[in-house]
């Protein structure tokens, strides 16, 4: 199949996706795919994507999931609409969804029907729950996290708090996504697609997997991280000189030796009360404020420097936008140029920046960036084309509100928002 972002040393190249999707979870199953090499189509209301506009702690949704996609902007609940997501996805692989359990159905999008349509289609749905008891609930990724046991272990004793990223929303999506790719291997097999299923609040339990086995080995609950008793003595964030911080970690006595004889700290190093790290962990009341006041006299980057050469673990205490400029993710090729279109980048005007790529190589490559995330109609035109419309027709049909042409824009009808198809 054609593609003009197609790159066929790619493993999914030739692989056509059809997404409907907003927010986090499912775009970001579109994104490893189309990273991966698949042509992903975008399909959108006449309005856009909702998560276009989003500003505050959202701003940075849109452009981060949505990179190697083409857009489409179509009003599915007109019967023309319809139509072409139809003829869009009889020639598809994967077709995949997030919207409130019963909208696609609604819409004549529901796996029963698409299944008839295209028996080889793989119909991926990203919810918040799988079937079962909490499954009419409706879950966001602070939601799962709350009753999934992650921001209790995340907060102090008696403080909940949500971790700093959308990990369910983002590891959910890359579950839809792997889902797929195993359904695609089953498809080779039996030449049937299937439905794949993934959800925020089993998500968020695997996440946790680890603190239930704690439980069932031991019978002790595990300990929120603030207040766990950790399995290293120097395991831990440190203020040093000039109010910096810097997270140190010193793991085994090998290392512990290696520590004291750097920092001046003999006296420590020959104690027989704290010889072991099982006995430093014990002794962690009276040692670490001991170690505490004794790093405050050397900067973050003396230490840095201390611990790189005698082969420590440390870390600086990075904000996110510090790391645009990470000298090894600019090495690495972590990450990207990209030039946002205006309305993905939602300041009224191309911005350039870099973007992080998936965090893994192919035969020693990262995978690149291949199309920046796409205008709202970016690729209607070519798509109509391709499946068979004249110009004229998709000029009527971009006159009648029914599509989005970047090319012609639709006078000042409004189609559903993505937020108005959820609540469907």
């Amino acid at each position: 199949m054609s593609d003009a972002n197609n790159n066929p040393s790619l493993p999914y190249s030739g692989v056509r996706v059809v997404e409907m999707t907003h927010m986090v979870m499912g775009p970001t199953c579109g994104m490893v795919l189309a990273d991966l090499g698949a042509e992903v189509i975008k399909v959108e209301p006449i309005a856009g994507d909702s998560t276009r506009a989003l500003r505050g702690s959202g701003a940075g949704f849109f452009s981060t999931f949505n990179r190697n996609k083409k857009s489409i902007a179509v009003d599915v609940k007109d019967p023309r609409g319809l139509e072409i997501v139809h003829k869009l996805l009889g020639g598809a692989d994967i077709f995949s969804e997030n919207f409130k359990s019963g909208t696609m159905d609604k819409l004549g999008l529901g796996y029963a029907a698409l299944s008839k349509l295209n028996p080889r289609l793989i119909y991926v749905s990203h919810k918040g729950f799988l079937p079962g008891p909490y499954d009419h609930r409706t879950a966001l990724d602070e939601v799962v996290q709350m009753m999934g046991g992650l921001a209790y272990m995340t907060g102090p004793e008696g403080r909940p708090l949500r971790a700093g990223t959308s990990v369910n929303d983002i590891m959910g999506g890359m579950f839809g996504a792997i889902g797929a790719m195993a359904a695609l291997a089953q498809r080779e097999r039996t030449g049937q697609g299937q439905e794949v299923q993934s959800a925020l609040f089993e998500n968020n339990v695997f996440l946790v997997a680890q603190h239930m086995m704690q439980f069932a080995v031991t019978g002790k609950a595990a300990a929120p991280m603030p207040n766990r008793l950790s399995a290293w003595a120097v395991y831990d964030v440190f203020s040093v000189k000039d109010g910096e911080q810097i997270f140190l970690a010193v793991v085994s006595d090998t290392q512990w030796a290696l520590f004291c004889d750097a920092f001046g700290l003999h006296e420590l190093k020959v104690d027989e009360r704290i010889a072991t790290n099982n006995q430093r962990v014990q002794a962690r009341d009276w040692l670490l404020p001991r170690l505490r006041t004794h790093m405050e006299a050397f900067s973050a980057a003396e230490i840095s420097r201390i611990f790189d050469r005698i082969g420590l673990p440390y870390a600086p205490i990075t904000k996110p936008q510090d790391l645009f400029d990470d000298p090894h993710l600019l090495a690495t090729g972590g990450l990207a140029d990209v030039t946002l279109p205006p309305d993905a980048s939602g300041a009224g005007q191309p911005v350039t920046t870099r973007t992080a790529l998936l965090p893994l190589t192919l035969a020693g490559e990262r995978l690149r960036l291949r199309a920046a995330p796409p205008a709202l109609g970016q690729n209607t035109q070519a798509l109509l084309s391709e499946l068979g419309y004249t110009d004229e027709h998709v000029r009527q049909l971009t006159d009648a509100g029914v599509v989005r042409c970047q090319e012609w824009q639709a006078g000042d009808r409004i189609s559903p928002s993505a937020n108005e198809l959820a609540s469907a």
